[in-house]
């Protein structure tokens, strides 16, 4: 039984694709008499034609793929976009050097390993950028003889 026309009809009505469109299989009579648009409605108002819920994207692979980065996979070159600025901007990695930088003079100073004048001469040359890392800050403090191998 060919229901073409009814199919078309009701996804007008309901405002969706043909696809989404359900005709009941035991009302097949009545939707075969059913020729106008208001003889479709009706068979909607009683159920006889109904409208599949949209579908949406799963979500599955998604969260299968996050976990999976979690742990550190999928990061390689072929999976990053952007510069290196883009995943982590220039901005953001200066902070977080300078904060590293600046705990660690603030501890030297705080154990006494150095006075407070180098402390403040090391602040100010970290603000300027001087120090390339924290590393590089020890190696600075040993060579002018402001530290003994201090950790």
């Amino acid at each position: 039984m060919k229901l073409k026309i009814q199919k078309r009809l009701a996804a007008v009505i309901l405002k969706c694709s043909k696809k989404r469109v359900v005709l009941d299989a035991g009302r097949a009579d009545d939707m075969k008499e059913a020729i106008t648009k208001a003889d479709i409605r009706g068979l909607i108002s009683t159920k006889a034609i109904t409208k599949k819920p949209v579908r949406g994207i799963s979500r599955v692979r998604a969260r299968k793929r996050k976990i999976q980065r979690m742990k550190g996979r999928q990061k390689g070159f072929g999976s990053k976009k952007g510069k290196k600025t883009a995943r982590l901007p220039k901005k953001r990695a200066w902070i977080n050097k300078v904060r590293i930088q600046r705990r660690f003079v603030k501890n030297l100073r705080d154990k006494e390993v150095i006075s407070k004048r180098d402390y403040q001469k090391i602040y100010m040359r970290i603000k300027g950028g001087f120090f390339r890392s924290k590393r590089h800050i020890k190696i600075y403090l040993e060579e002018q003889g402001l530290i003994e191998n201090e950790k």
